[in-house]
């Protein structure tokens, strides 16, 4: 059976639809259809059933969706367990970066790099949520991760920690100081992430626990996007504050988000157990970049 095939099923799976796995596998989706097609008739029966923009297993596709991905995990770990008989100089190593902490990691990326240049480094850019599930399923042997509480399902080291504030147009911000309530939400319009971003059920949640339901203009995977559409007067937004640095000063800008307010850990994570050489070594270079802080407030910390 070819793995890569079973890849692509499954990341199909995944993404609920051919498009989005294509796009996140680089490759295009006459590609997907064709390897899919091939295990398909490999297997002698159809796996996925096309329902409108979405996927859904049919009883066989459930039985390969769950054995692929242990098998890809034991693949994994062989290529893994292999690699490490020379001693990290080469193999692989798939870490799972949000595209809005591309900058925590890129002085991790080039040491990592500049130590072990024979390991090929795979980076996974997509929503913090996707990244959980991802680590859940192997897929990844560490990812970014945001946090609010505690979590016993992954272990994590903290790189920083970030609250969240509402981003609003430049001209309508006179006091930036000023907090706002979550309740304030209730009449304006809001631009989110889409929902495989830690963010997206966090302020649906808060919203909610706020007594209403958010009025939702648009929503989308992009931070620099939203950041364009609230000095357009679009919506406004709650966002980090590590992104909203990254914002113009002069269209955007923020207030103070209460009420309550939320800090979130922005963490390395992983699965609880075994940890490649390679792994390893990441973790040792994010530890010497962000040094251990003397104390970790949520979850299961590793110092």
């Amino acid at each position: 059976m070819d793995l890569r095939a079973l890849r692509y099923f499954i990341e199909v799976v995944r993404q609920n639809g051919f498009t989005r796995a294509a796009e996140t596998l680089h490759v295009t989706q006459p590609t997907i259809s064709k390897m899919v097609k091939a295990l398909e008739d490999e297997l002698g029966g159809p796996l996925l059933l096309r329902e409108g923009r979405g996927v859904q297993l049919t009883d066989a596709g459930q039985v390969v969706h769950d054995r692929g991905l242990e098998m890809l995990e034991q693949a994994r770990l062989l290529r893994q367990q292999v690699a490490e008989v020379d001693d990290i100089t080469r193999g692989e190593l798939s870490v799972g970066i949000m595209p809005t902490a591309g900058h925590y990691m890129a002085p991790v990326i080039a040491r990592f790099q500049h130590r072990f240049p024979g390991v090929n480094l795979q980076v996974n850019e997509q929503g913090a949520r996707a990244h959980y599930q991802m680590i859940q399923e192997g897929q990844l042997d560490l990812a970014l991760g945001l946090f609010d509480a505690p979590d016993p399902a992954v272990e994590r080291y903290t790189v920083a920690r970030q609250t969240t504030r509402v981003v609003l147009p430049a001209h309508r911000v006179t006091d930036p100081s000023l907090p706002m309530r979550w309740q304030d939400l209730r009449e304006l319009p809001l631009v989110l992430y889409t929902s495989d971003f830690a963010l997206h059920e966090h302020v649906l949640q808060q919203c909610a626990a706020a007594g209403f339901t958010p009025r939702v203009t648009l929503q989308t995977r992009y931070w620099d996007f939203i950041g364009h559409l609230v000095a357009a007067d679009v919506g406004v937004a709650v966002m980090f504050e590590h992104v909203i640095a990254q914002y113009d000063p002069q269209r955007v800008a923020s207030r103070p988000l209460v009420g309550p307010a939320i800090t979130w850990d922005v963490a390395l994570m992983w699965r609880p157990g075994y940890l490649s050489r390679a792994a390893r070594a990441w973790l040792d270079c994010v530890r010497e970049v962000y040094p251990p802080a003397e104390a970790h407030v949520f979850g299961k910390e590793k110092t």
